[in-house]
């Protein structure tokens, strides 16, 4: 082998603006699973509007390799300094109460994710796979002489994840609920392959919110108008407030990708009477082949109307992935609801490094029993599979 092509310059940024956005999204494009949320407007929309900067627990240290010969970009990820593990949706909270218990400061951390985007995808952007497993390698490296707990990479693909535990770090699982579309012509094919009861309840679901008077319209995101987006920010504020929680994102936010990245998006709004009541916002990311992947992403209402959230949030989105032929439509964090509506359960990944090294058994036996828990889950789960056909849809 070449020794030359390790000849890499290693780089940790303070933010996003530091990389070179043209080169981070050409290097993007090059992996697999590129989804828009690793996008440099996205990342840099965050900083910039300070919803995921030091102030907030969200610190910047994005590791690059730069390859020394050529002066570009090889391999990035998006690496945050943690002082908390809110927006994650991997929970660690009884890792750092352990610590906490026994004296010891589980923050900070080293985290490699999106922030608030529990979205599997690429965390390991390279150009190609001796570049990958450098970056691997560079960013335990980086932890171990970092004065941190730990090193928690979040829904990475499987060929992250592997060169990622192939270097000792520890592999979690956990559940997400994914719609895959079979070639439907339309919504009642799709409806046809469920089971009698499962189709009854969802044109029931259905017929609640015309029967009230509510319309519904699609917004791309070319569309989308200022005030389209102060409605949605006060619909997303809502849903926060009414689980007495603070939102983790902002108007300008919103605004900002918007403005950069507005073929991503699609924008749900609910109106009675001509007024605008609930809306959902979704993101897509369209196949160079053909297909894509839509994410459900955020949501809320101002007044309640029944079944108003499935409207709005999935059978909307499910007939644009209809009409868009879009492969996959997945549904976000938690919800067994979703199987009801013809979304099955899919295994996502992480991976944890802990300096520690009793802490880091003990997590390691940790995760062994909560990984059999998960596989019988995931056995239990395709057991109640919502479709006609028993093999439809059995991963």
């Amino acid at each position: 082998m070449n020794q030359e092509r390790f000849d890499y310059r290693t780089g940790i940024l303070g933010s996003p603006a530091e990389v070179d956005a043209a080169e981070w999204n050409a290097l993007l494009a090059r992996q697999g699973q590129p989804t828009p949320f690793l996008r440099h407007e996205f990342l840099a929309a965050l900083h910039d509007t300070r919803c995921a900067t030091p102030d907030a627990g969200w610190a910047p240290q994005f590791v690059t390799l730069t390859d020394e010969r050529t002066g570009r970009l090889a391999a990035a990820a998006p690496v945050y300094l943690k002082g908390h593990s809110y927006g994650e949706y991997v929970f660690d909270w009884a890792w750092a109460d352990a610590y906490k218990r026994n004296g010891l400061d589980y923050y900070p951390k080293l985290l490699c994710a999106v922030p608030f985007t529990p979205v599997q995808g690429t965390r390991l952007i390279a150009e190609d796979e001796i570049a990958r497993r450098h970056l691997a390698a560079t960013l335990v490296a980086f932890a171990e002489q970092a004065d941190v707990s730990s090193l928690h990479v979040l829904f990475p693909t499987a060929d992250d994840a592997a060169a990622l535990t192939g270097l000792g770090m520890m592999q979690r699982e956990g559940v997400q609920f994914h719609w895959l579309n079979d070639g439907y012509r339309d919504f009642d094919e799709f409806l046809s392959t469920l089971e009698q009861k499962k189709r009854k309840n969802i044109r029931a679901e259905r017929r609640k919110v015309r029967e009230a008077g509510v319309t519904l319209r699609r917004v791309r995101g070319e569309d989308i108008r200022d005030e389209d987006w102060r409605f949605f920010s006060r619909c997303y504020r809502q849903t926060y407030r009414e689980h007495y929680s603070s939102p983790y994102l902002n108007l300008d936010f919103f605004r900002s990708i918007g403005a950069s990245m507005p073929e991503n998006l699609l924008l749900v709004i609910a109106e009675y009477e001509g007024k605008p009541i609930a809306s959902s916002l979704v993101v897509y990311q369209r196949d160079e082949n053909g297909g894509g992947t839509l994410y459900g992403r955020y949501w809320g209402a101002l007044e309640h109307v029944p079944c108003l959230h499935f409207e709005t949030a999935y059978y909307q989105p499910l007939e644009f992935c209809i009409e868009e032929k879009l492969a996959v439509f997945e549904g976000g964090a938690q919800g067994e609801h979703k199987m009801a509506r013809g979304f099955m359960p899919t295994v996502t990944r992480s991976t944890h490094w802990l300096a520690h090294p009793a802490f880091s058994d003990a997590v390691a036996r940790f995760l062994e029993s909560e990984t059999n828990h998960i596989h019988s889950y995931m056995h239990e789960l395709n057991e109640h599979n919502p479709f006609r056909d028993p093999d439809h849809r059995d991963p």
